[in-house]
C-alpha cells in the first residue's frame, strides 16, 4: 500500500500556496530558536488576529459568547490558543497539539570560568543529543538573564551578520587516534561540551584577565553582573538562518523542526477557522517535551485543564462533572514529527511503515519503543474517522513508525492527553537528521499538515 507524492499533483496555484507558507515559516521558525521568543511571537501573532489574553477575561468576569477568541500564556514557555466554538464545550473541542522546546546546550547557573587563556561557559545539554554533532560550529546564545529586582534583560547574540559567534572546539584529527577508537557516544562527554566565550585578557586584570572581559562586556552591553547569570537561562543553538535545501528548493534546513514545524502548522489552521465554528478549537504549544513533559510548562502539569475549567466558567455553571466530561469528549492530534525514511540509514528502517519526505502529513497510530512501551496507541475507529476527513479535504497523507521494531521508538505528549479519556492520535511531519543541529524537512509535507490540522479543526466532530 503505497502513498502518492505530494507533489505531483500541485498545479499553478497550489505551488504558490506552498511556496507562501514556506516562507512564513522560515520567518516564524528564525524568530524563535527558543521556547520563550517561540511564545513571544504566537502571542503577537494572536493578537494580531484579534486574541485576548483569558487572565483579562477572568478578571472582568465577563461571559465569554461563540466566537471569542482567547490565549493562555503559561509562564512564556507554553500557549495556548482557544476560538470558542458555537456547540457547548462539554462536547469536547478539537485540539492540535504540539511541543515547541528542541534539543539544544544550556549554560549553568554558575557558569563562567577561565583556562589557559580562554573564558568558558560550563554547559548542560537539553534533551537527546548526538553530543558530538555541537562542537566545531558557530552558535547563537538566546535567552532571558532575571535581575534581583525583576528587570528582564533578553539576549540574543550571534543572529545578526555583524554579531560574533561562540563555539565549542573539538580536538584536531592530527591528534585523534584515541578519541576516534571511541564509541560515538563517547568522543564528546557532556563535561566537554563547554563554549569558548573569549580569548583576550581585559586591560589592567590581574586575576583572570579573560574571565574580566567577558564579564567587562556583558556588563557594557546589557548590565548583567556574574550573580546575575543565577536567575538565568541562556541556550545555545546553531546560528544562522533557515534556508531553502536542494537545487529544486523543495526542502528546508533549519534548526528546531521539532517541532515547531508542527506548532506552526497548528497556528497557521487555527487562524483560518470560521468566525464561530461549531466546535471550539485549540492549538496547544507545549513546553519540556524533550525532556520528559515534566516541570510547570510541561504537558503533565494542569495548565489545559486549569484552562478548560476557566473556560467552562465563563461559558457556562462550572462543575467539575462538566469538566470530566469536556476533557473526555475532545478530540487531538498530537502533532509531532516522525522520522523520515532515509535511503543512506534504510537498516534503522521497516520501509512500507515509514514516513517519506513529501508524501505528505503522517499518522503515528502509536510511538513508544520496543514493544510499545510509553505509547498512545490510538483506536481504529479514530484513525477511520481520521481518513475520511483526510480524504474528504484532499490531503496527502501517509502512516508512519519511528523505525525497526527493536532498533529505537520515542515518545510525545499524546499519551499524557489520553490520560483524560479523549481520542489521541500522533500526527506530524517527516524529518530527517531529527535532533540534530539543522533538521531537513520538506515543503510538500508542511504545507499538507497545514491542510490537514485546518480539516481535523473544521471536520474532527462530525
Amino acid at each position: 500500500m503505497e502513498r502518492p507524492n505530494a507533489w505531483k499533483k500541485y498545479d499553478a496555484s497550489s505551488l504558490e500556496a506552498l511556496n507562501n507558507i514556506s516562507c512564513e515559516y522560515k520567518k516564524f521558525l528564525d524568530n524563535g530558536k527558543t521556547e520563550r521568543e517561540c511564545v513571544t511571537e504566537t502571542v503577537e501573532i494572536a493578537k494580531a488576529n484579534g486574541y485576548i489574553d483569558l487572565s483579562d477575561a477572568i478578571k472582568e468576569g465577563k461571559k465569554l459568547a461563540p466566537g471569542t477568541k482567547v490565549y493562555v500564556n503559561c509562564m512564556g514557555k507554553a500557549v495556548m490558543l482557544f476560538h470558542l466554538g458555537s456547540a457547548p464545550l462539554t462536547e469536547g473541542i478539537n485540539i492540535v497539539g504540539s511541543h515547541i522546546d528542541s534539543p539544544r546546550i544550556d549554560v549553568k547557573q554558575n557558569p563562567f570560568y577561565e583556562n589557559e587563556d580562554f573564558a568558558y561557559a560550563d554547559t548542560h545539554y537539553y534533551g537527546g543529543i548526538k553530543k558530538y554533532q555541537w562542537v566545531a560550529r558557530a552558535l547563537a546564545l538566546h535567552g532571558v538573564v532575571v535581575k534581583k529586582d525583576g528587570t528582564v534583560v533578553n539576549v540574543v547574540i550571534g543572529e545578526n551578520d555583524d554579531d560574533p559567534v561562540v563555539g565549542i572546539s573539538d580536538l584536531l584529527i592530527h591528534l585523534a587516534g584515541d578519541q576516534m577508537g571511541k564509541k560515538a557516544s563517547d568522543v564528546i562527554s557532556g563535561e566537554d561540551l563547554d563554549i569558548i566565550m573569549c580569548g583576550s585578557p581585559l586591560e589592567g586584570a590581574e586575576k583572570e584577565p579573560v574571565k574580566a572581559m567577558l564579564l567587562s562586556i556583558l556588563k557594557e552591553k546589557y548590565d548583567i553582573e556574574e550573580d546575575d547569570m543565577i536567575s538565568a537561562e541562556i541556550e545555545a543553538v546553531p546560528a544562522g538562518k533557515t534556508r531553502d535545501f536542494g537545487l529544486d528548493r523543495s526542502m528546508l534546513l533549519g534548526y528546531g523542526h521539532d517541532d515547531r514545524v508542527c506548532a506552526f502548522a497548528s497556528l497557521k489552521a487555527i487562524l483560518t477557522m470560521p468566525e464561530v465554528p461549531a466546535y471550539t478549537c485549540c492549538c496547544l504549544m507545549s513546553d519540556k517535551e524533550e525532556v520528559g513533559s515534566v516541570g510547570a510548562t510541561g504537558m503533565r502539569a494542569l495548565y489545559f485543564e486549569n484552562a478548560m475549567a476557566e473556560l467552562l466558567a465563563l461559558t457556562d455553571d462550572y462543575s467539575e462533572l462538566k469538566l470530566r466530561r469536556a476533557l473526555a469528549n475532545c478530540r487531538m492530534l498530537s502533532c509531532d514529527v516522525s522520522a523520515g525514511y532515509d535511503p543512506l540509514f534504510a537498516g534503522a528502517f521497516e520501509k512500507k511503515n515509514a514516513a517519506l519526505l513529501g508524501h505528505g502529513v503522517c499518522y503515528n497510530k502509536f510511538t513508544g519503543s520496543r514493544g510499545k512501551s510509553g505509547s498512545n496507541d490510538a483506536n481504529a475507529e479514530y484513525i477511520a474517522r481520521l481518513r475520511k476527513i483526510m480524504e474528504d479535504n484532499s490531503v496527502t497523507w501517509q502512516t508512519a513508525e519511528l523505525g525497526k521494531v527493536d532498533v529505537g521508538g520515542g515518545g510525545t505528549i499524546a499519551y499524557i492527553c489520553a490520560l483524560y479519556g479523549m481520542e489521541v492520535i500522533d500526527s506530524g511531519v517527516p524529518v530527517l537528521s531529527m535532533h540534530a543541529p539543522m533538521e531537513i524537512i520538506n515543503k510538500a509535507d508542511l504545507y499538507e499538515a497545514v491542510k490537514a490540522y485546518t480539516a481535523f479543526m473544521n471536520d474532527a466532530a462530525k
